[in-house]
């Protein structure tokens, strides 16, 4: 298989590119690096196609692989044709060579295997090949063996028809027709275990859809009630229309003798050896598929959530809600540190609201505080509402903010948190990562393992191996985007760097508190572990500030800093002119940029990212996505009617529409029917984001269920 041409045909690309590409990553270059630092050798291939080639790259490999066991086996069986060879080389998919190599695969003791064994093969041939001169019972007398176990004519003929079943199932060629044509007609039935037991899956309580048409959300939620057992679900097939084009391919001719034994065979090889394979093999596909779905919405979230904008120069009160063991609160100041932490008891049972106020106050009065970040877990709106008293009392101007907590505690109980603050219980912790995920929500959400962010749909019912390289996909894309501080970046946010292991991570900052602040990127190089491959893959994704070379603050890889000195000589600047606002302006006067990236010995591509790079310095990305919703007072959900329009943020998208946090502590659901009504769509991504700020409509309010039905078509 020539895999370069297979990758470029499936993702539209050039051969030249996936070649290019494959040489790369071969090489140990990483996806961020090469879609950052590499767009002249891959043409400008983005990340997403990157990682898309990168998954079926090794899925092709691995293929190849496979075919060349499956090919040895057989040969050492003395078994290959080179009509089998070339069928194996040619098959695209695993499930295609592993049909092909089911008749030569050593099996368990089968029906089958016993019958050949009392030496029924012979008869077996007999009914196959449809010659029979005389009736079978005449045939069968002389397989008649007592030693063997073959007592009687009716033994005889039906371990004859085992072996012929058996063969029958291990056809390629039958088994790819019938796998096609049930996921082309067939359809995924489920029924209730107990029709009168209450439970969310009541709607598949007696539910069909044809197989080609499942969603995948109703897939995941089919086979999650399945596994609670609350479901039955099956496949139904085309039973008819199988048999028929199995009768066809193997009876070749009407023989009186051997018709209705083949017959027999037929059924009994489809019902007992192939149905329920296929079944399995098609709701395994399903599934598969369905993951792959969720995955990639999942990511699509996370991404979001991850390059929201982060809020600066504010000091931060982090307030963890609670009821009985009280409501933790870390101040927080523009850097991240904790000044204080306190514990107050503004809700249930205690409920001294009064004395929460004042110690609130107080922090709000001795540290500056300007917002407040409050986590949306348990006793979260019993605390908006002292908070929107409070501030409804004092003279300082303080907004407050609720963020998503989902992670918080999963952080606060780790080993990193316990190392980071070792003087604090996980309450305090929680407080402080609530309010520094406001602050710079990266940097602290990279802290927790992305599937415990919670912007998915059954992400604990998936490939939790598959989930997790795609989302540390994911992170590793978004740091890579926005870049990170050297001198103040945690071991957690290094890790994700192009080309650095957690090893490394922890040696960075270990060289750090050791030797002070780096002052250029070169001194990565005496990082213990930090080779030049490493430095070749990390350099350009670190920023000094103020250190000894401008261009260290900047997204310039170390490999083009002679080329962006000559640049900068060429247009009348030096590098001294980098800091500050940049050098607006200067893609203007960089005319005729082919000449120019000819004399400065680079491509123009790159040339066009170093010119981007010196108007803008470090440039962060997250500076154009929407920023959070700041509050002042509590909306309830009794407050809503029926049509009232407001704005709100959208906290998670998946497969049927989008929830928007309006503000009233019970996220409203935007049905995908409601999105939009300018243009069909096949999934709210289309049109809607993690952290975009939408205008929606009220539909309706259901307060004894807590729903609530949101419209964005105003």
């Amino acid at each position: 298989m020539d895999i370069a041409k297979v990758i470029a045909n499936e993702l539209g690309i050039k051969v030249s590119q996936v070649e290019a590409t494959v040489k790369l990553i071969d090489e140990g270059s990483t996806i961020p690096f090469i879609a950052r630092y590499r767009k002249e050798v891959t043409g400008s291939l983005n990340d997403e196609i990157l990682r898309d080639l990168y998954e079926r790259l090794n899925y092709l490999r691995n293929l190849e692989e496979r075919k060349e066991t499956v090919i040895t086996s057989i040969r050492e069986q003395e078994k290959l044709t080179p009509e089998l060879e070339q069928q194996i080389r040619d098959a695209m998919t695993l499930v295609a060579v592993e049909d092909l190599y089911r008749p030569y695969k050593q099996k368990r003791r089968t029906r089958a295997t016993i019958a050949k064994e009392k030496g029924l093969e012979g008869l077996a041939n007999i009914i196959y090949l449809q010659m029979a001169d005389k009736p079978l019972e005449q045939e069968a007398q002389a397989y008649l063996s007592e030693e063997k176990g073959v007592v009687t004519v009716e033994d005889a003929i039906t371990g004859a028809l085992d072996i012929l079943a058996e063969s029958i199932s291990d056809e390629a060629e039958y088994r790819t027709y019938i796998r096609d044509i049930t996921v082309k007609e067939g359809k995924i039935l489920t029924a209730a275990k107990d029709p009168e037991a209450k439970s969310v899956y009541e709607m598949y309580y007696e539910f069909e859809e044809p197989i080609g048409k499942a969603a995948g959300y109703r897939i995941l939620a089919i086979n999650r009630g399945e596994k609670e057992k609350f479901l039955t679900v099956k496949i139904s097939a085309p039973e008819e229309r199988i048999l028929g084009y199995l009768e066809k391919k193997v009876i070749i001719r009407d023989n009186p003798y051997t018709t209705n034994l083949l017959k027999t065979a037929i059924e009994d090889s489809y019902k007992r050896l192939i149905a329920g394979a296929i079944e399995r093999e098609i709701r395994s596909d399903l599934t598969e598929r369905a993951e792959d779905g969720a995955i990639s919405v999942f990511g699509k979230n996370l991404a979001q959530l991850l390059m929201q904008p982060p809020i600066t120069g504010q000091v931060v009160l982090g307030w963890d809600p609670a009821f009985r063991t009280g409501c933790k609160l870390a101040v927080v100041d523009v850097t991240g540190k904790v000044l204080d932490t306190v514990v107050v008891f503004p809700t249930e049972p205690q409920k001294k609201v009064a004395e929460a106020k004042k110690v609130v106050h107080n922090l709000i009065k001795k540290y500056g505080i300007t917002l407040i970040s409050v986590g949306n877990g348990t006793a979260s709106r019993e605390s908006e509402q002292v908070i929107v008293e409070l501030l409804k009392e004092i003279p300082e101007q303080v907004q407050y903010v609720i963020v998503n907590e989902a992670g918080a505690s999963v952080y606060s109980a780790s080993k990193l948190a316990t190392e980071e603050f070792p003087n604090f219980d996980v309450g305090q912790r929680s407080a402080a990562s609530i309010a520094r995920r406001l602050q710079d929500p990266l940097a602290e959400l990279v802290k927790i393992d992305p599937k415990s962010i919670g912007v998915g749909q059954y992400q604990h019912d998936m490939n939790q191996k598959k989930l997790g390289e795609a989302l540390t996909g994911v992170v590793e894309d978004c740091v890579n985007k926005v870049g990170v501080d050297l001198n103040t970046a945690s071991a957690s946010l290094l890790e994700y760097v192009s080309g650095i292991s957690k090893v490394i991570a922890k040696n960075i900052v270990a060289y750090r508190e050791e030797n002070g602040k780096f002052t250029n990127r070169k001194q990565l190089l005496k990082v213990a572990k930090l080779g030049p491959k490493a430095f070749e893959q990390c350099a350009g994704f670190m920023r000094i500030q103020g250190g000894d070379n401008p261009l260290d603050a900047t997204s310039v890889h170390p490999e083009s800093y002679e080329a962006a000195a000559g640049l900068l000589t060429q247009l009348g600047y030096s590098l001294t002119d980098i800091n500050g606002q940049g050098l607006v302006g200067l893609s203007l006067l960089a005319k005729n940029r082919s000449k120019l990236a000819s004399d400065l010995g680079i491509g123009e591509l790159t040339l066009d990212d170093i010119i981007k790079e010196l108007e803008k310095p470090a440039r962060d990305p997250r500076d154009e996505m929407p920023k959070p919703i700041l509050r002042t007072d509590v909306l309830e959900m009794e407050d809503l009617t029926e049509g009232m329009v407001l704005k709100g943020t959208v906290r998670n998208v998946i497969d049927f529409g989008a929830f928007i946090d309006i503000g009233v502590h019970q996220d409203g659901l935007v049905h995908i029917s409601q999105i939009t009504n300018k243009k069909f769509i096949k999934h709210p991504l289309e049109v809607v984001s993690v952290g975009d700020v939408v205008e929606v409509k009220v539909l309706s309010v259901d307060l004894e269920r807590k729903r609530i039905q949101l419209s964005m078509i105003i």
